[in-house]
C-alpha cells in the first residue's frame, strides 16, 4: 500500500465522521510517521516547531483517526488500521469521492502530468537544457512551499525520457544523528544514491577513511563504481540541501565536495555523466570559500510568485468562473502570489467550502483555511526568540528593514519574507494581519 492510498484511505474516513477533510500539517505528520521518521524529524523536515507537531496536532490527529476508524490508532500501529480499512468498503455518511482535481491535495508536490501544476516560464526550459550539459550543475533557490520539488521532479522526468539516470535524493530523508559525523553523513547519501540506481553499496570496497580521508573516500566512490557502473549520464537531484545549513563542519566539507565533482568534467570525461540539480530555500549562511562553493557555479533558477494571469489559469483548471482579474487580484492582494497559499484558496473555492469573500475576510483569523499553517509558523516563531524578534522588527516598520543575515534567511526560507538586496519585508497582508495581534504589534 502506497502512502497516497492510505492517506486518501485516512481522509474519506475522516470525512465521513466530521466533514471536514484532513488538514495540511496532519498529512505531513502521516507522511513522516508513515517513512518511519520521528516527530524531530518531522519537525525539521516541514519547518514546523516540534511541540506543535507533537502535542497540539499529533495527539489531536491519532484521537481523530481513532474515531474515525473505530479503533484505537497511535503512530507505531496507524499504517495496518489504514491497511484493513482499505480492504474494506469506505464507511457510509457524507463523504464523496472527490474528483481528479480534488484528490491532488495543495500541500505536496504535484504529479507529473497534473493540469494544476503552473509553468512559470522560462523555468522549465532553461533547466532542462542545462541538464543536457557534461558536468552541469543547476541550482533552485525559492523559499518553503514555492513548488520547488514539483519544478524537480518534472525536470527529472524530463531527463528520463533522454534515458539517462536519475536520483531524487532530500536530505530532509536523513535522520538528524547522521549529522554529527562527516564519514557517516557520506557513507549514507553514497548509499542512498547506489540503492536509487539499484545497486549493491559495496561502500567498503571503496572506502578507506583512515588511509584517504572521508572526502576522498566518497569522491572515489562516486567516480570509480557509481559512474563507473551506468551507461548513461546521471542527473543527481538534491533537495532541501538547507538542511545541512545547520551543520556547518559537514556542510563546508559537503559542498566543497559538489564544487568539486563539477569541475571535475573539465578535467576527466567520466564526471562528464554527472549533473547536478541543488535545490535550496534560502541562501546559505555558513561561511564558505568562494572557490569552494556550488551557490556561485552553474545555473542559477530562483522561483517567483504566480502572476495575475497564472493565478487565472490554475482558477479555470479548478473549473471556477473566474470571468475577469477582480477575483484573483482580490487574492492576490492578501496573499502575494505565493503558489500553496493560492492554490489552498482555490482549492477551497472548488470545493464549494466558502465564497471569496467569506474566504478573505476569515483569512487572518482561527476560523480560516490558513489556521493550521499560521499556527504552525507562530509556533516555530515563540521556539526561537531571535527568529520572533527579528519578525517583529520588520512588522513594526511598515517599509523594508534590514536584518541580520543568519535571522533574514531562515525568515525568507520559511515564506515569511521577501529580501530585496539588503531590505527584507513582509511577504503579504495575510502575515501582517495575523501576528500582530499575537506580537501586540
Amino acid at each position: 500500500m502506497e502512502f497516497q492510498e492510505a492517506f486518501r484511505v485516512a481522509d474519506a474516513a475522516v470525512v465521513a465522521k466530521t466533514e471536514k477533510h484532513l488538514t495540511d500539517v496532519e498529512f505531513a505528520i502521516l507522511e513522516g510517521a508513515w517513512q518511519g521518521l520521528s516527530y524531530e524529524d518531522i519537525a525539521q523536515t516541514k519547518n514546523y516547531s516540534l511541540n506543535y507537531i507533537r502535542g497540539d496536532v499529533g495527539n489531536k490527529l491519532w484521537k481523530k483517526l481513532s474515531d474515525a476508524l473505530g479503533e484505537e490508532v497511535g503512530k507505531k500501529n496507524f499504517r495496518m488500521a489504514l491497511e484493513r480499512r482499505s480492504h474494506s468498503s469506505l464507511p457510509s455518511g457524507n463523504y464523496q469521492q472527490p474528483s481528479g482535481i480534488e484528490q491532488e491535495l495543495p500541500y505536496r508536490p504535484l504529479p507529473l502530468g497534473s493540469k494544476l501544476y503552473i509553468p512559470r516560464p522560462p523555468v522549465e526550459e532553461s533547466c532542462d537544457r542545462e541538464v543536457l550539459k557534461p558536468g552541469s550543475l543547476v541550482r533552485i533557490k525559492a523559499p518553503w512551499k514555492m513548488g520547488k520539488t514539483s519544478l524537480l521532479k518534472r525536470i527529472l522526468a524530463n531527463a528520463e525520457q533522454q534515458s539517462y539516470k536519475t536520483v531524487n535524493f532530500s536530505l530532509r530523508q536523513l535522520e538528524t544523528a547522521v549529522f554529527t559525523d562527516l564519514d557517516k553523513f557520506l557513507r549514507q547519501f553514497c548509499a542512498n544514491i547506489a540503492v536509487n540506481l539499484q545497486l549493491q553499496p559495496e561502500l567498503d570496497e571503496y572506502w578507506d577513511e583512515a588511509l584517504f580521508g572521508s572526502m576522498t573516500s566518497c569522491t572515489n566512490y562516486i567516480q570509480g563504481y557509481l559512474l563507473a557502473n551506468i551507461d548513461s549520464p546521471l542527473v543527481l537531484g538534491l533537495d532541501e540541501v538547507e538542511r545541512l545549513f545547520e551543520y556547518p563542519e559537514i556542510a563546508i566539507d559537503f559542498f566543497a565536495l559538489l564544487r568539486r565533482w563539477h569541475e571535475e568534467a573539465n578535467n576527466l570525461s567520466i564526471w562528464q555523466k554527472l549533473r547536478l540539480v541543488v535545490v535550496h530555500s534560502t541562501e546559505p549562511y555558513v561561511k564558505l570559500n568562494n572557490n569552494q562553493s556550488p551557490f556561485n557555479v552553474g545555473l542559477p533558477v530562483k522561483l517567483l510568485e504566480l502572476s495575475l494571469e497564472q493565478m487565472q489559469i490554475l482558477a479555470r483548471h479548478h473549473e471556477l468562473n473566474w470571468l475577469d482579474n477582480s477575483s484573483a487580484e482580490r487574492l492576490r492582494a492578501m496573499v502575494g502570489g505565493h503558489p500553496y497559499l493560492v492554490q489552498l484558496a482555490i482549492y477551497s473555492l472548488r470545493r464549494g467550502e466558502l465564497k471569496l469573500d467569506k474566504l478573505l475576510e476569515e483569512a487572518p483569523t482561527q476560523a480560516g483555511i490558513y489556521n493550521d499553517h499560521l499556527r504552525g509558523m507562530l509556533a516555530l516563531l515563540q521556539e526561537k526568540p531571535k527568529l520572533a524578534d527579528a519578525f517583529v522588527k520588520l512588522m513594526k516598520n511598515d517599509g523594508s528593514v534590514s536584518l541580520e543575515p543568519q535571522l533574514s534567511y531562515q525568515l525568507e526560507s520559511l515564506g515569511l519574507i521577501q529580501i530585496e538586496g539588503n531590505k527584507a519585508k513582509l511577504l503579504c497582508q495575510l502575515y501582517q494581519l495575523y501576528f500582530r495581534e499575537y506580537f501586540q504589534v
